[in-house]
C-alpha cells in the first residue's frame, strides 16, 4: 500500500503544483486574468483523481478485488496529506522568494474587481478590512501555511471520501455448509 500511495500522492502533487506555479505566472503577467480560482480547483480535482485510481489499482492488483471503506479511505487520505504538503511547501517558496508581493497585488486586485462590479462602498469598506486581515495575518509563515492547506485539503478529502464510497468492495463470504 506504501509504494502505491506514494506514487500517486507524487504525482497528484505535482499536478496541483505545476497548475498552481502556471496560474501565478499567469496572473503576473496578465493582472486581468480572471480564471484562477477556477483553474485552480479544477486542477486540484484532476490532480486528486489519482485517488480513484489508485484505490482501485490497490483493490484489484494487491488486495484480491476487495476493499473496505475504512482502506480505500485511508488510502485517499495519504494521497490527500502527500499532495497537500508538496502544494504548501512549493507555495511557501514561490510565495517567499518569487512573489513575495502576492499579497499586495491579490488585495489591490480584489478591491477592483469589487468596485468594478458595481458594489456599494460599505461593500466595498468591508471587503477592504477582510483582505487587509488576511494580509496581516499571511505576514506569520504559519497563517500562510494553514491558509494553503485550508486551500487544498478539503478537495482531497472530499474525493478519498467519494472514491472510498464508490469502490468499497467486500468480500465473498463462503457459503454456509449445510449438513
Amino acid at each position: 500500500m506504501k509504494k502505491n500511495v506514494w506514487i500517486f500522492g507524487l504525482i497528484s502533487g505535482l499536478i496541483v503544483t505545476a497548475m498552481m506555479i502556471y496560474s501565478v505566472a499567469r496572473c503576473y503577467s496578465e493582472p486581468d486574468f480572471e480564471g484562477n480560482m477556477v483553474l485552480g480547483y479544477a486542477s486540484m480535482i484532476l490532480a486528486f483523481s489519482t485517488i480513484f485510481v489508485a484505490i482501485k489499482n490497490f483493490r484489484d492488483k494487491y488486495n484480491g478485488g476487495v476493499i473496505s471503506f475504512g482502506k480505500a479511505f485511508r488510502i485517499g487520505l495519504y494521497i490527500t496529506l502527500i499532495a497537500s504538503t508538496i502544494y504548501v511547501l512549493v507555495w511557501l517558496v514561490e510565495y517567499y522568494v518569487f512573489v513575495p508581493d502576492f499579497m499586495d497585488k491579490y488585495t489591490a486586485h480584489m478591491i477592483k474587481v469589487k468596485q468594478d462590479s458595481g458594489a456599494s462602498l460599505q461593500e466595498i469598506q468591508k471587503e477592504t478590512r477582510q483582505l487587509t486581515s488576511m494580509h496581516e495575518m499571511y505576514k506569520n509563515p504559519l497563517f500562510v501555511v494553514l491558509f494553503t492547506y485550508f486551500e487544498i485539503l478539503p478537495i482531497g478529502l472530499a474525493v478519498a471520501l467519494i472514491s472510498a464510497l464508490i469502490l468499497k468492495k467486500k468480500g465473498n463470504a463462503p457459503a454456509a455448509i449445510n449438513n
